[in-house]
């Protein structure tokens, strides 16, 4: 393979964040809409996982800003021969990001009976982050700017990336596959394939969360932080209602 080839090239270690540190990061409010992701054409597939999965307040869709959009059907469009981009995730209502940080603290509890409060939280917020819905440090996935995705083959089958999505473990660190002494045949291809992911989205103007492979920012405040910008773009999203476009219609919004 020649040396540009993106599953040639390894995915850097990043350190996590502060995330008091991202907080303070100015949000310069955007107010590009949300839109779904379920209207891009192929190669984008878009399999909600949380509604699949019966999460309380989980919506059937995936919906990014209009500028996320455009930039997963760039990096879908760029893949190699065979790939496809599979979304899992975007917009989080406030609800399931309450009820996603509460099950896996509970999960680490009761593993880890001895940890006090503190520990536990450092815990839970490497791979789950903080439910807020502050406008000046709003969580990641409630902005619209935070997309989960993953690669799958040509007939739509999710490949294996070494670890599942959302697993809790230090085997879904981006560079996790980069730091094996002696990987097997496996995880070589899984540690291809995150590669490919990784710099496609980077390339697209993404940045990536460390500690999870799949998940990607772009306008937020995490995007901000690793991308070396001054601020974000995007604060808090709301889905528009019907009610809220009467309120419009009718001249009382």
């Amino acid at each position: 393979m020649p040396p540009s080839d993106p599953a040639e090239t390894p995915v850097p270690h990043l350190d996590e964040p502060c995330w008091e540190r991202l907080g303070r990061l100015p949000v310069v409010p955007d107010d590009e809409p949300l839109v779904p992701m379920s209207l891009a054409p192929e190669p984008v597939r878009v399999f909600p996982a949380y509604a699949r999965l019966g999460i309380p307040g989980a919506v059937p869709e995936c919906f990014v800003r209009e500028s996320v959009h455009r930039r997963l059907l760039s990096v879908a469009r760029g893949l190699p021969p065979g790939l496809g981009l599979v979304v899992l995730d975007g917009w989080r209502p406030w609800r399931v990001q309450q009820y996603l940080f509460d099950t896996l603290f509970e999960v680490m509890r009761a593993r880890h009976p001895t940890c006090d409060e503190e520990t536990l939280l450092a815990c839970t917020r490497e791979f789950v982050a903080m439910p807020s819905r502050d406008p000046l440090a709003p969580s990641p996935h409630l902005t619209g700017g935070a997309v989960d995705v993953t690669l799958c083959d040509a007939d739509g089958l999710m490949l294996d990336m070494g670890s599942q999505f959302d697993e809790a473990s230090a085997a879904s660190h981006s560079d996790h596959l980069e730091r094996l002494d002696a990987p097997d045949a496996r995880q070589r291809r899984a540690r291809g394939y995150r590669r490919v992911l990784y710099h496609a989205m980077r390339g697209a103007g993404f940045s990536n969360l460390p500690s999870e492979w799949w998940h990607y920012d772009f306008g937020n405040q995490l995007w901000a932080h690793y991308g070396g910008h001054p601020q974000a773009h995007y604060g808090p999203a709301q889905l528009d209602t019907i009610e809220e476009r009467w309120k419009r219609q009718l001249g009382d919004g």
